[in-house]
């Protein structure tokens, strides 16, 4: 850190996504030291923002080793390209720093244990950088859940449903390689927006972990549809609809859905249900015993039956919002509605602090792990496929995790 105190970041990977997490980062404390890309028109284009907010000039890098030796770097963000981010964190934490990746699937289960054991080995903490932990509904939600009202859990649903597929297609010529994954593989390829806040409600690696997955996959007609309107013939490999279905411990299941390239509105499809309540995301409803509407009514036997009404999760906020967004809703500033900045805040408080973050690495391999255990299980004839248990049996006594609570 700075003499002032404040986290100096070295960002490594300068695409679209990195340019979102710095204009959030312009509205925080924060000091960007250094950047890494291999394309000296991005770097550019980065110090060119980073000069119309006066900030000082970072150093500038095209090797990320170099940035990973530099003592004026406490932190490195990483945001390249998906084959990256894992062999890149590897790195940063055998270097000593702090690293928050974006989001993704993973391509190996290899690539995951070398992180959990890079954790293990140096104790330099990595954390997923996945702001839908952060969303203000999740948030209420799970805080509900830990009081006990929706009662003892027994299945959730999530996904990433987003239409996408023209626009990936477009991404062919910039040689883009998220759309090179939907034309070599068939899985789900994006798990951790949707099945990330689920696995903390579920509490996953912290008394619960997944035990096994089936997936299938439908045919694939979207991407091949859009790739036609541009004059393309290429083949797809990734189904249109990848419907996984994952068995956790305790016993809860986890309907996860990943569909980009049909048309459609965006969602993440969650749904939470336990013995007393449930909350369907995208319907904006929710039910809890003793606090929604019901009634009693007589069928035409005479025998008396229960009429359910739904609440508007609007109903709920003044009582149970979660003290984070109580705060910050008046205001919500940076990306995603402000869930970049909730993030952030929590990755370089993590980092400052010299804490274990809210998101670490035994949570980065479970959620990246549905991507490769996924095309397993689609490639086996949605045979049921078993999640390696990266705690390597810790799960069964690590303490609940209460930083996202």
């Amino acid at each position: 850190m700075n003499n002032s105190g404040i986290v100096r970041i070295g960002m490594i990977g300068l695409g679209p996504r990195a340019e979102t997490l710095l204009a959030t980062l312009f509205l925080m404390q924060s000091e960007v030291t250094a950047i890494c890309d291999l394309s000296t028109e991005k770097c550019d284009k980065i110090l060119s923002l980073l000069d119309s907010k006066n900030k000082p000039k970072p150093a500038v890098y095209q090797d990320y080793r170099k940035l990973l030796s530099s003592k004026e770097v406490d932190v490195v963000i990483v945001t390249t390209s998906w084959n990256t981010h894992l062999p890149i964190a590897y790195d940063a934490m055998c270097a000593g720093k702090f690293v928050g990746i974006e989001v993704g699937g993973a391509p190996s289960l290899e690539e995951l244990w070398r992180l959990v054991y890079a954790w293990e080995s140096t104790k330099t903490p990595c954390m997923m950088l996945e702001n839908s932990c952060f969303g203000r509904n999740i948030m209420m939600v799970t805080r509900m859940v830990r009081l006990g009202l929706f009662g003892e859990l027994i299945h959730c649903q999530c996904g990433y449903e987003h239409y996408i597929a023209d626009r990936l297609v477009g991404e062919f010529d910039r040689g883009i390689e998220r759309v090179f994954h939907n034309v070599c593989r068939n899985g789900d390829l994006y798990p951790t927006h949707g099945l990330g806040p689920i696995a903390k409600i579920l509490q996953i690696n912290r008394g619960n972990r997944f035990l096994t997955l089936t997936s299938t996959a439908s045919k694939a007609r979207g991407f091949a549809e859009a790739a036609q309107k541009r004059g393309d013939s290429r083949i797809f490999n990734e189904g249109d609809i990848i419907t996984t279905v994952i068995k956790c411990a305790n016993g809860e299941t986890i309907v996860v859905t990943h569909s980009i390239s049909l048309p459609r509105p965006h969602s993440l499809s969650r749904r939470v249900q336990g013995t007393r309540g449930i909350w369907i995301e995208e319907a904006k409803s929710m039910y809890i015993e003793g606090i929604s509407p019901h009634f009693q009514n007589i069928d035409i036997a005479g025998n008396p039956y229960f009429v359910h009404k739904w609440s508007s999760i609007d109903d709920f906020y003044e009582e149970y919002e979660h003290p984070t967004w109580r705060d910050f809703r008046n205001n919500p500033v940076g990306g995603h509605g402000g869930s970049d900045t909730l993030v952030l805040r929590a990755f370089l408080n993590a980092a400052e602090k010299k804490e274990e973050p809210p998101i670490d690495v035994y949570d980065i391999a479970a959620w990246m792990a549905v991507t490769i255990l996924s095309e397993q299980s689609i490639a086996l004839g949605s045979a049921p496929v078993a999640f390696p248990d990266f705690t390597n049996g810790k799960w069964i006594r690590r303490e609940p995790d209460l930083s996202i609570d």
